[in-house]
Formats: structure tokens, sequence, C-alpha cells
């Protein structure tokens, strides 16, 4: 059984998670209406992905014998001035939610909820990587600066790295 204190703070994860899926939709949105289609396709496949964090989240709560209960959300933003200022939200974005998961541990550790510590740690290691990647993303974008062709090869780049990652989830 999941204490209220956890549960209370995984009901705020999953509004967490689902922001994240409409932050980064509505961010595909904004690509596409741009002409870029890579960054696109990888914000679109990065907003399936936090949905299925939330029903892990969803799932794992209610198992517990605690009660996922859906919450209101923020409307994302729809407008960008750039790509470079999109992928900084972004990243700020993903410390964010890896700052999130880490309060999350901290109670269990204080409560001594070794089961939801350990169903934690693989957030704890996506979130990782997930920061790691948009890093690498934002970098490669100030590398270019705005030259346009740059821009065209970033979203190229965003095009290959989706296509790798959905490949590679599919072995």
């Amino acid at each position: 059984m999941i204490s209220k204190r956890l549960e209370k703070a995984i009901n705020e994860q999953i509004m967490i998670e689902e922001q994240s899926s409409r932050i980064y939709l509505s961010m595909a949105s904004w690509c596409e209406v741009q002409g870029l289609p890579g960054a696109a396709k990888f914000l679109y496949q990065h907003s399936d992905e936090e949905r299925m964090h939330q029903l892990k989240f969803v799932h794992f709560l209610n198992d517990r014998g605690g009660h996922a209960v859906l919450q209101a959300v923020e409307q994302p933003a729809p407008e960008y001035k750039s790509i470079e200022e999109l992928f900084d939200e972004v990243l700020k974005h993903e410390q964010f939610v890896t700052k999130k998961i880490n309060d999350l541990v901290d109670i269990c550790l204080d409560e001594k909820d070794h089961s939801t510590n350990n169903f934690l740690q693989w957030f704890v290691t996506e979130q990782i990587e997930e920061e790691s990647l948009v890093q690498g993303v934002v970098d490669k974008i100030k590398l270019v600066g705005e030259s346009k062709a740059g821009n065209f090869h970033i979203d190229m780049y965003l095009s290959v790295l989706t296509d790798k990652k959905a490949s590679a989830e599919e072995k």
C-alpha cells in the first residue's frame, strides 16, 4: 500500500508527464508549420513517450493501492522565435522533470518505500538519457547558429535520430 504523501506526489508527476506530452505536441505542431518535418517527427515521438510515462505512473499508482487522478494542465506555448529557442525550452523542461523525479525518489527514501524507489529508477535512468540527448541537439543547433542551411541539416539530423530510436525500440 502506498502512502498518501507518495500518492499525492505521484499524481502530481502524472500531471507533469501529461503536460510534457502536450508541450512536445505543441512544439511538434509549430515545427511542422515552420517546414521542419524532422524536428516535428522528433517532438511527436517525444510527446508519445511522455504519454507512455504518464500511463506507467497511472498503472503503478493504481496497482499499489493508490488512485491516479487526472488534473488540469496548462495550455502549452503555441509559438517560438526559432528552433534554438524551442530546444532550449525542451532542455529546461527535461531538467525540471529530472528534478521532480529526484524529489519523488527523496520521498521514497524518506518513507523507506523500496518498491516505489525501485520503480522510479527506470525514470531516473530515462531522465539521464533524455537530458543528454537534448543537450546534444542544443549543442548542434548552437554550432550552426542562424544558418538556414545549418537548420536544414539539424532538421535532417533529428529525422535520422528519430528513425534510429524507433528502429532500436522495435528490436
